[in-house]
């Protein structure tokens, strides 16, 4: 761009020094034509020099062009002599670049997905002239994006729509390796893709709802179940517990300790009535109670 711009400004100098130049001659000022003609010349000359050269930056690479036909040999970083108006120097960008790609296809199980990737590539130095010979610099349209979108299709219908999503980085490196043997035959180099986003049908997104909330349900059924099952065996040791006490206390009573325990809690009271099956007998007053 610079070189442009100084190119232009040395032309446009000369044309004018020369327009004076002119001027002064016809209105008969020879001194000062003399010197305008003189300025032209060196402008024209700097213009000359400057259309020579050109400047490959870094992380660029230069195709000669010689009358429309591009070489065969990439010109490295730094300046280069050329024909003037013969002769252009192409810059090809050899730094990594990024496309963001969308597309569309279906899964093994026929499932619709909308993927969204982004991809990392850049163009080898030594296969500059080759691309720009058989493709021009508009590479990303014309290779990149068609084969990004073509091997996602062909790598997710490889895999089922629940395994694109359990699967993300398997699924991104098969894309990968497939991208970068598709678009490597042209000389260029993919770095890394990235899988911004991947959409599926209303219908998909719903059964995935259900079966994620059957499977909430069934480990609560399991965890109740297991919960159950803990008390029913805690009422179980407990009743055992329980039964065994019993046991024990039923055997160690006999009518010796149950005589002894009557006899403590008499009060030493005699009962105030006496009966049989055919009357009752007050024996209060002959006892004095």
């Amino acid at each position: 761009m610079f070189q442009m711009i100084l190119s232009i400004i040395f032309l446009l100098a000369a044309l004018a020094l020369l327009g004076v130049g002119i001027g002064a001659k016809e209105n008969g000022t020879p001194a000062a034509s003399r010197k305008s003609l003189a300025g032209a010349l060196v402008c024209a000359v700097l213009f000359v020099a400057v259309c020579t050269f050109s400047v490959v930056p870094a992380g660029s690479t230069g195709v000669l062009v010689t009358l429309g036909s591009p070489g065969n040999q990439g010109m490295q970083s730094g300046p280069h002599f050329k024909i003037p108006f013969a002769q252009k120097i192409v810059m090809i960008d050899n730094r990594v670049q990024r496309t963001d790609v969308d597309g569309s296809g279906a899964s093994r199980d026929l499932q619709t997905i909308s993927t969204s990737v982004s991809v990392n590539y850049r163009v080898q130095p030594a296969q500059s002239a080759a691309i720009y010979r058989e493709v021009g610099t508009d590479w990303e349209n014309v290779i990149v994006r068609p084969a990004v979108q073509e091997c996602m299709k062909a790598v997710q219908s490889q895999y089922t729509a629940e395994e694109l999503i359990t699967k993300r980085s398997e699924v991104g490196q098969a894309m990968q390796e497939s991208i970068a043997e598709k678009v490597g035959r042209y000389g260029l180099i993919v770095d890394n893709i990235n899988i911004l986003n991947m959409d599926f049908s209303d219908e998909f997104n719903a059964a995935i709802e259900a079966k994620q909330t059957a499977q909430q349900n069934a480990l609560k059924a399991e965890q109740d179940l297991a919960r159950i099952e803990v008390e029913a065996k805690q009422k179980i040791v407990t009743a055992q517990a329980e039964a065994d006490a019993n046991r024990i206390r039923s055997e160690s009573i006999t009518n010796e300790i149950l005589t002894s325990n009557a006899i403590a809690k008499w009060d030493g009271k005699l009962p105030a009535v006496m009966s049989d099956t055919n009357s009752i007998l007050d024996v209060a007053p002959m006892i004095g109670q």
